[in-house]
Protein backbone atom coordinates (compact mmCIF):
# COMPACT_ATOMS: atom_id res chain seq x y z
CA UNK A 1 0.00 0.00 0.00
CA UNK A 2 1.47 3.32 -1.09
CA UNK A 3 2.88 5.39 1.74
CA UNK A 4 2.35 2.82 4.50
CA UNK A 5 6.05 2.07 4.98
CA UNK A 6 6.78 5.74 5.63
CA UNK A 7 3.83 6.02 8.01
CA UNK A 8 4.93 2.92 9.92
CA UNK A 9 8.40 4.35 10.43
CA UNK A 10 6.85 7.56 11.77
CA UNK A 11 4.43 5.60 13.95
CA UNK A 12 7.34 3.86 15.66
CA UNK A 13 8.65 7.22 16.86
CA UNK A 14 5.44 7.98 18.74
CA UNK A 15 4.86 6.55 22.22
CA UNK A 16 2.88 4.67 23.25
CA UNK A 17 2.42 2.45 20.22
CA UNK A 18 -1.03 0.98 19.59
CA UNK A 19 -1.46 -2.04 17.28
CA UNK A 20 -4.94 -0.81 16.43
CA UNK A 21 -3.24 2.00 14.52
CA UNK A 22 -1.73 -0.62 12.21
CA UNK A 23 -5.10 -2.29 11.63
CA UNK A 24 -6.54 1.13 10.77
CA UNK A 25 -4.55 1.14 7.50
CA UNK A 26 -6.91 -1.44 5.97
CA UNK A 27 -10.26 -0.46 7.48
CA UNK A 28 -11.32 1.58 4.45
CA UNK A 29 -9.93 -0.90 1.92
CA UNK A 30 -12.11 -3.41 0.04
CA UNK A 31 -11.63 -7.05 1.00
CA UNK A 32 -9.37 -9.00 -1.35
CA UNK A 33 -11.89 -11.87 -1.34
CA UNK A 34 -14.73 -13.35 0.68
CA UNK A 35 -13.54 -14.93 3.92
CA UNK A 36 -12.74 -18.61 3.53
CA UNK A 37 -12.51 -18.57 -0.27
CA UNK A 38 -8.84 -17.71 -0.89
CA UNK A 39 -5.51 -16.93 0.76
CA UNK A 40 -3.12 -14.00 0.84
CA UNK A 41 -0.16 -13.38 3.15
CA UNK A 42 -0.71 -10.42 5.46
CA UNK A 43 0.71 -9.18 8.75
CA UNK A 44 -2.70 -7.67 9.47
CA UNK A 45 -4.16 -11.06 10.33
CA UNK A 46 -1.45 -11.65 12.91
CA UNK A 47 -2.02 -8.21 14.41
CA UNK A 48 -5.72 -9.01 14.75
CA UNK A 49 -4.90 -12.36 16.34
CA UNK A 50 -2.70 -10.63 18.91
CA UNK A 51 -5.53 -8.26 19.79
CA UNK A 52 -7.90 -11.22 20.18
CA UNK A 53 -5.48 -13.01 22.52
CA UNK A 54 -5.08 -9.95 24.73
CA UNK A 55 -8.83 -9.37 24.82
CA UNK A 56 -9.47 -13.01 25.76
CA UNK A 57 -6.84 -13.19 28.51
CA UNK A 58 -6.35 -9.58 29.64
CA UNK A 59 -2.60 -10.32 29.51
CA UNK A 60 0.10 -8.67 27.39
CA UNK A 61 0.70 -10.85 24.35
CA UNK A 62 4.47 -10.97 24.89
CA UNK A 63 3.95 -12.11 28.47
CA UNK A 64 1.64 -14.83 27.19
CA UNK A 65 4.25 -16.06 24.72
CA UNK A 66 7.01 -15.94 27.33
CA UNK A 67 5.06 -17.80 30.01
CA UNK A 68 3.43 -20.40 27.77
CA UNK A 69 6.11 -21.06 25.16
CA UNK A 70 9.51 -19.42 25.60
CA UNK A 71 10.20 -20.37 29.22
CA UNK A 72 8.81 -23.94 29.05
CA UNK A 73 10.88 -24.62 25.92
CA UNK A 74 14.07 -23.04 27.31
CA UNK A 75 14.23 -20.28 24.70
CA UNK A 76 16.15 -17.91 26.93
CA UNK A 77 17.69 -15.86 24.10
CA UNK A 78 14.38 -14.84 22.53
CA UNK A 79 12.97 -11.45 23.58
CA UNK A 80 10.26 -9.03 22.41
CA UNK A 81 11.53 -6.72 19.65
CA UNK A 82 9.62 -3.78 21.06
CA UNK A 83 12.32 -1.13 21.24
CA UNK A 84 14.92 0.54 19.04
CA UNK A 85 17.70 -0.84 21.25
CA UNK A 86 17.91 -4.64 21.51
CA UNK A 87 20.79 -6.05 23.52
CA UNK A 88 23.24 -8.09 21.46
CA UNK A 89 21.66 -7.28 18.10
CA UNK A 90 24.12 -7.36 15.20
CA UNK A 91 24.32 -4.33 12.92
CA UNK A 92 22.04 -4.75 9.89
CA UNK A 93 22.56 -3.48 6.35
CA UNK A 94 19.95 -2.80 3.68
CA UNK A 95 19.99 -1.49 0.12
CA UNK A 96 20.26 2.20 -0.75
CA UNK A 97 16.80 2.44 -2.34
CA UNK A 98 14.95 0.35 0.25
CA UNK A 99 11.16 0.84 0.54
CA UNK A 100 11.47 2.26 4.06
CA UNK A 101 13.74 5.13 3.08
CA UNK A 102 16.36 4.07 5.63
CA UNK A 103 20.11 4.57 5.53
CA UNK A 104 21.96 1.43 4.33
CA UNK A 105 23.27 0.82 7.87
CA UNK A 106 20.10 0.39 9.91
CA UNK A 107 21.76 0.92 13.31
CA UNK A 108 23.64 3.93 14.62
CA UNK A 109 27.01 3.81 16.41
CA UNK A 110 25.22 3.62 19.78
CA UNK A 111 23.38 0.41 18.87
CA UNK A 112 20.03 2.08 18.21
CA UNK A 113 17.93 0.99 15.23
CA UNK A 114 16.89 3.68 12.77
CA UNK A 115 13.31 2.40 12.98
CA UNK A 116 11.25 0.90 15.79
CA UNK A 117 10.38 -2.79 15.31
CA UNK A 118 7.52 -2.39 17.78
CA UNK A 119 5.34 -1.58 14.75
CA UNK A 120 5.55 -5.25 13.72
CA UNK A 121 3.93 -6.30 17.01
CA UNK A 122 2.51 -9.81 16.52
CA UNK A 123 3.31 -9.64 12.82
CA UNK A 124 6.96 -10.23 13.80
CA UNK A 125 7.42 -9.48 17.44
CA UNK A 126 10.58 -11.20 18.66
CA UNK A 127 14.34 -10.97 18.35
CA UNK A 128 16.17 -14.26 18.67
CA UNK A 129 19.38 -16.16 18.10
CA UNK A 130 19.80 -18.76 15.39
CA UNK A 131 20.14 -21.45 18.09
CA UNK A 132 16.83 -20.48 19.71
CA UNK A 133 15.18 -20.28 16.31
CA UNK A 134 16.25 -23.84 15.53
CA UNK A 135 15.10 -25.06 18.96
CA UNK A 136 11.71 -23.41 18.47
CA UNK A 137 11.25 -24.84 14.99
CA UNK A 138 12.15 -28.34 16.12
CA UNK A 139 9.75 -28.21 19.05
CA UNK A 140 6.96 -26.75 16.92
CA UNK A 141 7.17 -29.09 13.95
CA UNK A 142 7.91 -32.25 15.93
CA UNK A 143 4.73 -31.69 17.94
CA UNK A 144 6.43 -30.89 21.25
CA UNK A 145 5.79 -27.14 21.52
CA UNK A 146 2.41 -27.50 23.22
CA UNK A 147 0.73 -30.16 25.33
CA UNK A 148 -1.96 -30.87 22.76
CA UNK A 149 -2.37 -32.44 19.33
CA UNK A 150 -1.92 -29.35 17.15
CA UNK A 151 0.07 -30.53 14.11
CA UNK A 152 -3.03 -31.35 12.06
CA UNK A 153 -4.35 -27.80 12.35
CA UNK A 154 -0.87 -26.25 11.95
CA UNK A 155 -0.22 -28.09 8.67
CA UNK A 156 -3.73 -27.85 7.22
CA UNK A 157 -2.57 -25.66 4.37
CA UNK A 158 -3.95 -24.09 1.21
CA UNK A 159 -2.19 -23.61 -2.13
CA UNK A 160 -0.32 -20.31 -2.23
CA UNK A 161 -0.46 -19.68 -5.98
CA UNK A 162 -1.25 -21.53 -9.24
CA UNK A 163 2.31 -20.82 -10.39
CA UNK A 164 3.73 -22.58 -7.29
CA UNK A 165 2.35 -26.12 -7.38
CA UNK A 166 3.16 -28.17 -4.31
CA UNK A 167 3.64 -25.13 -2.07
CA UNK A 168 1.03 -24.61 0.62
CA UNK A 169 0.56 -22.29 3.59
CA UNK A 170 -0.78 -23.41 6.94
CA UNK A 171 -1.03 -21.62 10.28
CA UNK A 172 2.05 -19.42 9.95
CA UNK A 173 4.04 -22.07 8.08
CA UNK A 174 5.06 -22.69 4.48
CA UNK A 175 4.55 -26.34 3.52
CA UNK A 176 6.42 -28.13 0.75
CA UNK A 177 4.89 -31.60 0.51
CA UNK A 178 7.10 -33.09 -2.19
CA UNK A 179 10.79 -32.16 -2.38
CA UNK A 180 13.87 -34.32 -3.11
CA UNK A 181 14.47 -34.30 0.66
CA UNK A 182 10.88 -35.14 1.59
CA UNK A 183 8.30 -32.85 3.21
CA UNK A 184 9.68 -29.51 4.40
CA UNK A 185 7.98 -27.09 6.82
CA UNK A 186 9.16 -23.66 7.85
CA UNK A 187 9.16 -19.92 7.43
CA UNK A 188 11.59 -17.26 6.33
CA UNK A 189 11.46 -13.54 6.03
CA UNK A 190 13.15 -10.19 6.31
CA UNK A 191 13.00 -6.85 8.03
CA UNK A 192 15.26 -3.97 6.98
CA UNK A 193 18.83 -5.21 7.34
CA UNK A 194 18.06 -8.78 8.41
CA UNK A 195 17.04 -12.08 6.80
CA UNK A 196 16.11 -15.35 8.50
CA UNK A 197 15.33 -18.90 7.48
CA UNK A 198 13.83 -21.82 9.40
CA UNK A 199 13.27 -25.24 7.81
CA UNK A 200 12.17 -28.59 9.28
CA UNK A 201 12.88 -31.71 7.21
CA UNK A 202 10.17 -34.08 8.43
CA UNK A 203 11.53 -37.36 7.06
CA UNK A 204 14.84 -36.71 8.79
CA UNK A 205 13.56 -34.99 11.96
CA UNK A 206 16.08 -32.23 11.25
CA UNK A 207 15.68 -28.49 11.82
CA UNK A 208 18.00 -25.92 10.23
CA UNK A 209 17.98 -22.18 10.90
CA UNK A 210 20.23 -19.33 9.86
CA UNK A 211 20.20 -15.54 9.94
CA UNK A 212 21.99 -12.93 7.81
CA UNK A 213 22.53 -9.30 8.82
CA UNK A 214 21.97 -7.95 5.30
CA UNK A 215 18.91 -8.02 3.05
CA UNK A 216 20.93 -7.20 -0.09
CA UNK A 217 19.32 -9.02 -3.01
CA UNK A 218 16.53 -10.41 -0.83
CA UNK A 219 14.28 -7.36 -0.52
CA UNK A 220 14.11 -7.08 -4.33
CA UNK A 221 14.30 -10.83 -5.13
CA UNK A 222 17.47 -10.32 -7.17
CA UNK A 223 19.36 -13.25 -5.62
CA UNK A 224 18.67 -16.89 -4.84
CA UNK A 225 21.16 -16.87 -1.95
CA UNK A 226 18.67 -17.91 0.75
CA UNK A 227 17.17 -20.95 -1.03
CA UNK A 228 20.67 -21.94 -2.18
CA UNK A 229 21.92 -21.85 1.43
CA UNK A 230 18.85 -23.78 2.60
CA UNK A 231 19.46 -26.55 0.08
CA UNK A 232 23.22 -26.72 0.64
CA UNK A 233 22.93 -26.90 4.43
CA UNK A 234 20.15 -29.48 4.26
CA UNK A 235 22.08 -31.78 1.90
CA UNK A 236 25.24 -31.40 3.96
CA UNK A 237 23.60 -32.21 7.31
CA UNK A 238 21.25 -34.90 6.05
CA UNK A 239 24.20 -36.53 4.31
CA UNK A 240 26.16 -36.46 7.58
CA UNK A 241 23.22 -37.96 9.49
CA UNK A 242 22.78 -40.83 7.04
CA UNK A 243 26.43 -41.88 6.83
Amino acid sequence: MDGVATELIAMGRVAPFSPTDVVAFVLDQPALFEAGTAWSYSDTGYILLGLVMEAATDVNVFELATDRLLLPLGLTATVPSDDTTLEGLAVGYTVDDNPFGLAPRTMDSGGRLAWNPVVEWTGGGFASTTADLALWGHALFSGAAMDMDYLGALLDGVAVHPDAPGVFYGAGVAIYHDTPLGPVYGHGGWIPGYVSSLRYYADHDLTIAFQINSDLGVVDDSTDLVPALEEALARLLIGALTQ
